[in-house]
């Protein structure tokens, strides 16, 4: 199993941009967070944040449906990364046809989304941060096409279905997870600029 060092220099291997990279690291901490919640006594919180880390490790270099997650599987393979870790990732794209039948693909699946939505909902705020983000002005903006259009809202609804929780408590609980490391993901700490 390689270790997260070499998850991160794979990541930059292939990621340049630091927008992809802030986002892998918002999904790898609430994937570490989710294997406490959702996991049970036996989740990897290192295995479930690598999935987190490494899911679109390949988009930048690949962003077609052709390829990825597909290239990125494969690399991942030929590097030693276990099959589970590489069916979660392979999971989070709802093309591929791959199905998330374990709790740790759930999980990527109801996170992905929902942390590019919440980055983006800090970014508006005048703090730049989530540090008194609610719930509701979430779900308000979720409401509004306009606001952070890429994020695919039928997504993170199916994924809060699939983990079987509810959203609210989800939104809250995403939010909680990512709070400590804000700044490592491009936002505010309520202490001035990241």
């Amino acid at each position: 199993m390689p270790t997260r060092e070499e998850a991160w220099e794979l990541l930059r291997e292939y990621t340049k941009g630091d927008s992809l990279r802030r986002h892998a690291v918002a999904v790898e901490t609430a994937m570490r967070a989710c294997a406490a919640r959702y996991g049970g006594d036996t989740a990897d919180p290192d295995e479930w944040g690598m999935a987190g880390l490494l899911h679109d490790f390949d988009y930048e270099m690949y962003p077609t449906a052709e390829e990825h997650p597909f290239k990125g599987s494969e690399i991942m393979r030929e590097r030693g990364y276990p099959e589970h870790i590489r069916r979660a990732i392979m999971g989070h794209a709802t093309y591929t046809g791959v199905e998330r039948d374990t709790e740790m693909a759930k999980a990527l699946f109801a996170t992905d989304e929902l942390c590019g939505f919440l980055v983006a909902c800090a970014l508006v705020r005048p703090d730049k941060s989530l540090d008194g983000l609610e719930v509701k002005s979430v779900k308000k903006k979720l409401k509004d096409k306009a606001f952070a259009r890429s994020v695919n809202r039928d997504d993170i609804h199916q994924g809060v279905a699939e983990l079987g929780v509810d959203l609210d408590e989800h939104i809250q609980f995403v939010i909680d997870a990512l709070r400590p490391v804000q700044a490592e993901i491009g936002l505010n700490s309520g202490k001035g600029a990241p």
